[in-house]
């Protein structure tokens, strides 16, 4: 892997000691980027232990062919992680995973290849899919949506306080036959409607609308959603869900599922139901309190700094 795209992976033994691996278990990476986690539980397991990979980025997908070429434990699928149950399932192996690891959010070699138009600080084509081969590019969605949906996409996924200002200025350039096609373009846009006395310090102003129209182009919070029922699913019973998260939306989704599965479904108030009819709803237990990284992993990592780990154990 080139020096210039190298990614550093997060909480890394945390969130594998959080998979409790057993030496022939059988274990799923939802979320291969560069490999990091994949390459750490494959240390860890012994000559009859099976990882399985998943990533919808074509150039994870190739490096993870490179590791599958090397070590016959160790397969690929490409797609994306929603599809994590029914690919389970398409390999017979539903209901026989002993862990399952995510690792959500976006990959610093996605970060910082200019080409993919993830990054409001170098200038690239505005793009922004984390599958480049297929769907709707960041600069395609901001020429035909109107200034009130991309409006309610920065304030919905980004909390842009500014997402109206914006939206309009943006539309206002693309009718002016200025096309948003380049992510310098709209970084010094977002940055020229932002109030410098208004600004986060230590944050470019670009950092929240960049990241929400990421999650809306690539649907994420959805994606997410339906990882985690998936990953559940096809736990068995003793399983262990680990989860990486990089921004509160993400957390927020991860915490409230963990909780709900941990609680049970919802039982109208005063009706009957014995201790062991409520536990019958319960699917997972959480592990230990959520985990951030270290003082020394930011310092390394500053990508890192608002990462969380949780951890859930299927019952």
């Amino acid at each position: 892997m080139s020096d210039a795209f190298r990614h550093i992976t997060v909480l890394l033994d945390e969130a594998v000691d959080g998979l409790n691996l057993q030496p022939d278990g059988i274990y799923v990476d939802g979320t291969f980027g560069r490999g990091g986690h994949s390459r750490h539980i494959l240390a860890c397991l012994g000559p009859k232990g099976r990882l399985i990979g998943i990533d919808r980025d074509p150039q994870a997908v190739a490096v993870a062919e490179q590791l599958a070429a090397e070590d016959p434990r160790f397969q690929i699928v490409h797609g994306p992680f929603s599809g994590l149950a029914q690919y389970i399932e398409d390999l017979g192996l539903s209901g026989q995973i002993d862990g399952v690891l995510l690792d959500l959010g976006v990959s610093s070699p996605q970060l910082d290849d200019a080409e993919r138009g993830f990054s409001f600080l170098r200038d690239g084509p505005l793009d922004m899919r984390m599958d480049n081969s297929r769907g709707e590019t960041a600069a395609e969605w901001l020429a035909r949506a109107e200034a009130d949906d991309i409006a309610w996409v920065l304030k919905t996924f980004g909390e842009e306080k500014f997402s109206r200002p914006i939206a309009r200025k943006i539309k206002e350039h693309i009718a002016a036959g200025e096309p948003m096609t380049r992510t310098s373009h709209l970084a010094g846009l977002i940055e020229q409607m932002t109030p410098k006395h208004k600004r986060e310090q230590g944050k470019h102003p670009a950092t929240r609308s960049f990241q929400a129209i990421r999650i809306f182009i690539n649907s994420e919070l959805e994606e997410i959603e339906r990882a985690l029922s998936g990953g559940l699913e096809v736990l068995k019973p003793g399983g262990r869900l680990s989860v990486i998260s990089f921004h509160s939306l993400e957390d927020r989704l991860v915490k409230r599922f963990m909780r709900r599965q941990s609680q049970g479904e919802p039982i109208p108030h005063g009706l009957p139901l014995t201790e062991d009819q409520l536990k019958q709803t319960r699917r997972l237990k959480t592990v230990g309190k959520a985990l951030k990284p270290s003082d020394l992993e930011v310092s390394d990592n500053t990508r890192a700094r608002s990462s969380v780990l949780r951890v859930g154990e299927k019952l």
